[in-house]
């Protein structure tokens, strides 16, 4: 992250997330951006994961690539017999 610029960015949060995201960077010996930051980043994978197979999702129904109703119970069905 060195390369990029940063800019200040501010968030109220409670008092105890504040206290104990404070307490684990002095466990980690970070400053308390750095955690932040990691955790949006974390954040903004995750979500644009979901988002990326929510298209894909939606992508296969426009495209009719999609399970009947009763394709789905068959194979539930199936599962169920199995055990």
């Amino acid at each position: 992250m060195a390369d990029v610029e940063a800019v200040p960015v501010t968030v109220r949060m409670p008092i105890d997330r504040r206290d104990a995201l404070d307490d684990l960077a002095r466990a980690l010996d970070r400053d308390r951006s750095f955690l932040v930051n990691e955790a949006v980043a974390q954040y903004i994978e995750a979500q644009e994961g979901w988002a990326a197979h929510l298209r894909e999702g939606l992508r296969q129904a426009d495209a009719g690539e999609i399970a009947s109703a009763e394709d789905v119970a068959e194979v539930f069905a199936s599962r169920a017999r199995r055990r």
